[in-house]
């Protein structure tokens, strides 16, 4: 794969380390990319066009976006940030990054064998979300099975709503979106609420259905094993997330354990526990949204260009 020189970069030259490396180029990516273009650094964005959301059409709560596509957004983000002189975009799947035998940054070998240096390097490569076992779930994700009431709910016009439960998690989702339509909280077997819940639940006017769930039929109906059907507008999941790149553990960086999954421990600047990797976007926060990635990265970027300036603060 050949590396164009970046547009206007007079003063560095192709084999020089860029002063940044941003590791995904979704929403989170591209805002601390952003950052460091705007500070007039040598910036390189490698993207393997994995999305986490695109199996949503359009996103909401996003200021002066509510109702975009989420393709959309990604694509004016890429234009504006590509119209910047010193940032250079390469398609593909970074596989592997280590220290600088030259003590100068970070090597990111890319799937077809180039290798490249940064100073610096940000990791915004996201996370995968694992749906439970159920017939019909995975083909409707993302329209009209969900995991963000803030980012779904109100689009389903205060209509019935399926919860299906996934463990001790999705009671914190069944509390919340009787606020979003008439809830339905389907057990599957995967979490029994104690006596102190259920009280919980019937105050907020939640319906418990334990029987056992059979498949996912219509827009989002739930068909018990016993062939029983619940009408539903839509169903929220909370699925198991997993890191979408195993970069930040061949670095070292240490992992937390969310309620979804395992993130990259940060600090408040966003930086991990790796001096020079910063992370940010759903690989390093618990939970997550386009507004929350994009706060992520524009202080990655803010952050990793100060550590360029005045060097690297103590290790989260």
């Amino acid at each position: 794969m050949h590396i164009p020189e970046p547009r206007g970069a007079d003063s560095a030259t192709p084999a020089a380390p860029f002063d940044a490396i941003i590791v995904g180029g979704s929403y989170a990516g591209l805002s601390a990319a952003t950052q460091l273009a705007r500070a007039r650094r040598r910036v390189l964005v490698v993207d393997g066009g994995q999305r986490r959301n695109r199996y949503a059409s359009h996103s909401h709560g996003f200021l002066s976006q509510d109702g975009s596509g989420t393709a959309a957004i990604a694509a004016e983000g890429k234009a504006q940030l590509l119209a910047y002189a010193t940032v250079t975009w390469l398609d593909g799947m970074a596989v592997q990054a280590a220290a600088s035998s030259a003590g100068d940054g970070y090597d990111v070998t890319l799937a077809d064998g180039p290798r490249v240096r940064g100073r610096r390097l940000v990791l915004a490569t996201g996370v995968v979300d694992e749906l439970p076992p159920v017939d019909g779930l995975t083909e409707r994700w993302g329209r009209s099975v969900f995991h963000c009431p803030y980012c779904h709910g109100y689009e389903l016009e205060q209509g019935a709503i399926g919860v299906l439960a996934t463990g001790p998690l999705s009671m914190h989702h069944a509390l919340m979106l009787p606020d979003w339509g008439t809830v339905t909280f389907f057990l599957n077997g995967a979490f029994e609420p104690d006596g102190a819940q259920l009280e919980q639940l019937a105050a907020r006017g939640v319906t418990v259905v334990r029987a056992p769930v059979g498949r996912i039929a219509g827009v989002a109906d739930v068909v018990m094993h016993d062939g029983s059907r619940h009408a539903m507008a839509g169903l929220f999941v909370a699925t198991r997330t997993r890191l979408a790149s195993s970069l930040a553990v061949e670095l070292g960086c240490v992992l937390e354990e969310g309620g979804m999954g395992p993130f990259v421990r940060t600090d408040e600047q966003k930086a991990s526990s790796v001096p020079g990797v910063f992370c940010c976007g759903d690989a390093g926060r618990m939970a997550g949204s386009v507004a929350f990635a994009v706060a992520d990265g524009a202080m990655a970027g803010v952050a990793a260009h100060r550590s360029l300036m005045f060097g690297l603060a103590p290790a989260a």
